[in-house]
């Protein structure tokens, strides 16, 4: 989808994205746009509304419907391309790269900034998985569907990031538009794709020290597993994943942190025997 996006936005026009942003927009009131509307909707003339409607439907950004009324809403696609508008506009991103991971929830691909620096770019794909599973697991329901769902994903976790960082380690908050957020780049390998470690002892007072320091800053991360570990080159550990986090304050903050840090204890005990006691951690963690 992505791809997709990327290949249209090469050809698209500024009246593409209004049209675009316009339907986006309805989006919150209609689950398809309905054409009749569209010209009030949009400030365009019908006949514009006609061209450009079927431009973006030759590039995929929109799906079409014909029972009970014609209308038309965003495909991920689409809502991809306005967010890729936008930072491109803002100065945040230049060109893209190659995909770093494509997951159930998101899609990463690193990508450069004007100034020639190499970033990670998110783009949040709630929908991938049921909204009835995602509604349990997530503390941000996607009561109004998947572009509701994932925009609200990428504000949760780029709020995170800038509370953590710099003092926890995690990427670094660049930017974020809808569904999308840029980062600094992730570089190193999963906790769980990692064969072997020379100190298993450290990296774990590594990630139990990051733990500790982002309940200090008022956040649990609470989904933590050796899927979001990441091991840099350098043996230090980053944190990935945060749009499920919750405020120390919430009344299930330390049942969850209890579960991160039971969930990383169980990975090092299973993968590279090391016994460390969860009551010990817990108490190192919160004081």
């Amino acid at each position: 989808m992505i791809l997709q996006a990327i290949r249209a936005f090469k050809e698209l026009q500024q009246k593409d994205f209004e049209m675009l942003a316009a339907i986006e927009r309805w989006m919150r009131r209609y689950e398809f746009v309905p054409m009749n509307k569209l010209p009030a909707l949009s400030g365009f003339t019908p006949k514009d509304v006609d061209y450009l409607l079927r431009r973006l439907n030759k590039f995929r950004l929109m799906t079409r419907q014909t029972v009970g009324y014609a209308g038309y809403r965003l495909t991920p696609a689409g809502h991809d391309a306005l967010a890729l508008q936008k930072l491109v506009d803002q100065n945040v991103l230049q060109a893209f790269g190659t995909p770093l991971g494509i997951g159930k929830e998101a899609d990463i691909y690193d990508a450069l900034m004007p100034d020639g620096e190499k970033v990670a770019v998110k783009f949040n794909r709630l929908g991938r998985t049921s909204f009835t599973r995602v509604g349990r697991l997530r503390p941000y329901a996607p009561k109004h569907g998947w572009m509701y769902a994932s925009r609200l994903a990428a504000a949760r976790e780029f709020k995170a990031l800038e509370k953590l960082y710099p003092h926890v380690s995690v990427p670094r908050p660049i930017a974020v538009d809808r569904h999308v957020i840029v980062m600094g780049l992730i570089d190193g390998v999963e906790l769980a794709n990692v064969a072997d470690i020379t100190d298993p002892e450290a990296v774990l007072d590594d990630v139990l020290e990051n733990i500790k320091r982002s309940y200090q800053l008022g956040v649990v991360h609470a989904d933590l597993s050796e899927h979001n570990i990441i091991i840099k080159p350098s043996g230090e550990v980053m944190i990935i994943d945060w749009p499920q986090w919750i405020p120390t304050s919430h009344h299930n903050a330390r049942e969850l942190l209890e579960r991160d840090v039971a969930n990383v204890l169980k990975y090092f005990r299973r993968k590279f025997r090391l016994k460390e006691d969860i009551s010990r951690a817990l108490e190192f963690i919160s004081g």
